[in-house]
Parts: C-alpha cells; structure tokens; sequence
C-alpha cells in the first residue's frame, strides 16, 4: 500500500514538474494566445487578412527586438534603436536617391551603417565600460538629432524634394520593386512577415546550437564567471550592439520598402520601448542569461495585438500608452513569480 502511494506521488511530482517545465519554457506562447483571443473577441472583423495584417505590423518591430533580445541576454540595454532607425532609414533613402534607385546598395548600406552605430555603442559599453543605459541614452539623442539636423541640409534632390522628410524617388524602377518587397504577399503572407520568420529561425539557431550563444547566455548569467572560464566579456559584449546595429539596419530598410519614406522627428519614435516590451513579453530577463530568442517572435506579435485591441475597443488614445506600461508591469511580475512557482511544483 505505501509502495503504490509512494509510485501514485512520484507520478504526481512529475507531472508537475514537466508542466512547470512546459510553463517556464513557453509561457509566451500561451501568453499570446491569450491575448489573441481576446482580440478576435473585440475585433468586429476576424479574417486570415487580418492576422496576416498582425505579422506585417510586426516585422520591423519584431527584426529590432531579435537584436535588442540578443543586448538583454548579456544583461544590457539599447535605448537608441529608435533614433538608428530613424538615422538609417533617412540615409538609406539619400543612398537610393543617389544611386539612381540602386535596391541593393541601399540594402548594403542600411545594414552597414546600422552596424557602424552599433559598433560605436558597443565600444563604449564593452571596451570602455560605460554603463549602456547611459551610453545608449545619449546616442539616441545624437542620432534622432543628426537625422533631423541632416534632412535640413543635405540638397532636396536627394531627400525627394521635400524639406523635412526623406522621401524615395518614384521615377525609379528600385521603387517598385522595393515597394513590392515592403507591401506584397507570397501566398497570402506579408513577405516582410515571412523575412521576419526567416530571421527569428536564424537567431534561435545561433542562440541555442552555437557556442557564441552559450557565449551569450554565460555573459548575461555571470560576467565574472564568463570571463574566468576564458570569454572574452569585452568581444561578446561590442558584438551584440554590432548585431544589434545591423538588425536595425535591415529593420530600417523594410521600413523604407513599406512606407517609401522616413520622417527624421517620428520614425522610430519610441521603438526602443516597444522592443524591450516585446523582449520582456517573449520571457527575456532583464537581468541577462534567462530567456528563448523564439519567445522574441511571439512578443513582438502580443505587443503589435494588444495595440489592436485598444484599436477595437475604441479606448481613448490618450490612454494607450498607460495600458501597454501596465501590462509590461504585470509581465515583469509574472517574470519574478514564475521561478518561485516552479520551486513550488517540485515539492
């Protein structure tokens, strides 16, 4: 009798712990599941159309959060990749102007030159060790303010003729094609949406079967720890805001491909807090080394649905902002609550 009590509570204790692990591993996915279904509830309209809709609005969202994913692994933070994107996308388009529409040398371009940001964070926090909320912060001044200082002085030809904003040249044939890229569908899905698929599936791979990930994780799990067992914390560290840099390069680049256009004083605006929103959402600590780089994907989707919903229910604009700070609060609590629930469902 005690035997098969005992059998009864092992069997038990391990059903908790596997849902636990399940819970723990892919809690952003049932996180957004939910608030899908509350927001085909809302939404008077719920077709494929319309959740193709949600993925495209998520792809320059969700390419920025991968690279601000890979900067909260280490334990950093990216407060600029708004005003990189703004910067990027401005002289992406000069470039294409420039060039006579050259798509591929503005695609060269806008990665190369979000890497060169990157590197200029990734110098000063890694090498220099300055604290990245700092360096970050003053960047994203700098770059916002030389994105609008620049579109003030470069010559109107290249800029499309206006005065304050970048604007791509429609008498070239790179315009279709690139308007093509940012705003067609392969099967009836987003081809900016299936680019974010793509990348998502590439990070997860270097964040998981690589040794540059376990890189990664070791650095935001200890920096001194990492640095005694031989990595190198100042390379892994100016290599995540590189990437990142990069990210936001491509970012910037489908960015252009949809709207044909970037506007110095708003693109980009508040980007950095819709990426570190989307991160937190996917299940990324703050802290460093805990979190999937696929829960960034899902984030970035919960994040591009709760906007919808506030859209659905008609909310005041005013107030959107609020709603989104809150449930990031209630998502950082759900964060700090869940390893104590896992310790729970051991016992």
């Amino acid at each position: 009798m005690d035997i098969a009590m005992n059998i009864a509570m092992e069997k038990s204790k391990k059903k908790k712990n596997v849902l636990g692990s399940i819970w723990h591993n892919y809690s952003f996915i049932f996180v957004f599941f939910i608030i899908f279904i509350v927001y085909a509830v809302s939404s008077s309209v719920m077709t494929w159309s319309a959740t193709m809709n949600i993925l495209r609005h998520s792809a320059v969202i969700g390419i920025v959060s991968l690279g601000m994913g890979m900067v909260c692994l280490t334990g950093e933070i990216d407060l600029s990749a708004g005003s990189t994107l703004a910067l990027v996308s401005g002289f992406s388009v000069v470039i294409f102007n420039a060039t006579s529409g050259n798509l591929f040398l503005t695609a060269i371009f806008s990665v190369a030159f979000g890497a060169a940001l990157g590197f200029i964070n990734g110098l000063l926090v890694g090498v220099v060790k300055m604290p990245s909320f700092i360096v970050t912060l003053a960047t994203m001044l700098i770059y916002r303010s030389f994105s609008q200082y620049f579109c003030q002085h470069i010559p109107k030809a290249l800029i499309g003729g206006g005065s304050s904003v970048y604007r791509m040249s429609n008498k070239f044939s790179g315009y279709d094609i690139m308007y093509a890229i940012g705003n067609n569908k392969l099967a009836t899905i987003p081809i900016v949406g299936i680019l974010l698929i793509i990348f998502t599936v590439i990070f997860v791979y270097i964040l998981e079967d690589t040794k540059y990930g376990k890189k990664i994780y070791a650095t935001g799990s200890s920096e001194k720890g990492a640095f005694m067992t031989g990595i190198n914390v100042k390379a892994v560290k100016m290599s995540v805001f590189v990437i990142m840099g990069a990210m936001v390069g491509i970012a910037a680049y489908l960015w252009i491909c949809m709207n044909a256009s970037s506007d110095p004083a708003t693109t980009g605006s508040s980007y950095e807090m819709y990426a570190i929103a989307a991160v937190v959402l996917g299940g990324i600590a703050m802290s460093g080394g805990r979190g999937r780089m696929l829960g960034v994907l899902f984030g970035s989707l919960s994040y591009t649905v709760i906007d919808k919903i506030i859209i659905a229910l008609k909310m005041d604009s005013l107030i959107n902002n609020a709603i989104k700070g809150i449930i990031l609060i209630v998502v950082i609590l759900i964060q700090i609550a869940a390893p104590q629930i896992k310790e729970k469902l051991k016992k």
